[in-house]
């Protein structure tokens, strides 16, 4: 069976963002006042061909952990459709 599985990658909260600071000057200089804060992350989408949705999660978490994220900055979560 396929399962498509989206992970979704941000930094750390306790960490700098400085993609994301770079956005939210640009939109202060474009007059967009009322956002208060922006992080920058990743999404990616898999083709999972798996036995099970768990066996899924499992390969993907195992994707993230490997290559997708980098622990030290990042965390990431799974979903499975």
């Amino acid at each position: 069976m396929i399962f498509s599985v989206q992970v979704k990658v941000m930094p750390l909260k306790d960490l700098l963002d400085p993609q994301g600071k770079a956005v939210m000057g640009g939109l202060s200089n474009l007059g967009i006042k009322s956002i208060s804060d922006v992080r920058i992350g990743k999404h990616i989408d898999l083709q999972i061909e798996a036995i099970s949705k768990e066996e899924a999660t499992n390969i993907a978490a195992e994707a993230a952990k490997k290559l997708l994220a980098n622990p030290v900055m990042e965390y990431f979560e799974i979903t499975v459709a």
